[in-house]
């Protein structure tokens, strides 16, 4: 069990092509305080056009929601056992020197006809062993995007958790980028290097710029192989999908490294459940999710049942103290 300390993960976008994860522990001792959240923007206090069928859904959805939730240790356990023993996040959801040794062939898991073979280079730029192995989390709180964190006040509930994922924006050149993670201090940024060909070169890059600037934090990749049984999974659970969403993704690890996972910020659709005013699709700007790689409210309805079942908690713009 993890103790003295929080631990946070935090999603960047490098530009429109590179998504990265930041990891940090803090301390007892530490005072990382200059992150700060995006500014949100203020809610309309009026409903305004529910797209066609919403109200419907928000209705069923709130209903099935509305129920105290309460973790069911059986049901946890059972789901997580399954989630651990077909995707193994413990042992291959980072790629590390240990799990991949020079002359390995990676198959890119969005591009699964191209491969590239590990050089001594590239093997350098791996982290030496996975961070998260023999470890476990008490209460891990997983930050997604959606509109539905506007004006929401959940921040100081979010912040008390040992394990915070966050996602959030970031454009910028290379001196930018290596002032913009000294927020973080002594982090690992999780950048996912092998699910495009295109990819790769940028998250190189941003390796080489955290070692030229001589920044505490530490590149470390995504292991494609994970991503592919992550899909298989979530496929096996009803997830037709071409790709899952980030945020599902850290879901997943974190029920596998949490004892009890808490999600803010998962919400498909347009309008807000309580008082239907109109949100952006992200808090921090509103471009919209692509429909031909994910399936939104499917994932959302699977979170949803998962909920239900005391596997995880989904807050709907609800903070209550853990």
């Amino acid at each position: 069990m993890a103790s003295g300390g929080s631990f946070m993960i935090t999603l960047l976008c490098v530009g429109s092509l590179l998504s990265t994860i930041t990891w940090y522990m803090i301390d007892d001792e530490s005072s990382v305080t200059a992150h700060k959240p995006p500014p949100q923007k203020k809610s309309p206090s009026q409903p305004s056009a529910l797209c066609k069928g919403c109200r419907e859904l928000i209705d069923d959805v709130l209903k099935r929601h509305s129920e105290k939730w309460k973790k069911n240790d059986d049901n946890h356990r059972t789901f997580t056992s399954n989630l651990s023993r077909s995707c193994r996040g413990y042992d291959s959801a980072i790629v590390t020197q240990a799990n991949t040794p020079v002359g390995t062939k990676i198959q890119y898991d969005g591009e699964k006809g191209r491969i590239l073979q590990v050089t001594p280079a590239i093997f350098k730029t791996f982290i030496k062993e996975h961070p998260f192995s023999n470890r476990t989390f008490d209460t891990c709180s997983v930050v997604g995007n959606g509109g539905i964190l506007m004006d929401s006040g959940c921040g100081k509930t979010i912040d008390s958790a040992q394990f915070v994922i966050r996602y959030e924006s970031l454009v910028g050149r290379r001196r930018s980028f290596a002032e913009r993670l000294q927020s973080y201090g002594k982090s690992l940024i999780l950048l996912p290097a092998f699910s495009y060909f295109f990819n790769t070169g940028l998250s190189m890059r941003a390796v080489y710029t955290m070692d030229d600037f001589a920044s505490p934090a530490q590149g470390v990749f995504f292991n494609p192989d994970y991503l592919r049984n992550l899909s298989r999974f979530w496929n096996a659970n009803g997830l037709k999908s071409r790709r899952l969403s980030t945020g599902i993704m850290m879901a997943s690890m974190a029920l596998e490294a949490c004892s009890t996972v808490h999600l803010y910020g998962f919400w498909p659709f347009s309008n807000h459940p309580h008082g239907l005013y109109p949100l952006t699709n992200h808090y921090y700007d509103d471009k919209p999710v692509n429909a031909r790689f994910h399936a939104m409210p499917v994932e959302f309805d699977l979170l949803l049942k998962l909920h239900s079942q005391g596997v995880l908690r989904l807050h709907l713009g609800d903070c209550p103290a853990h």
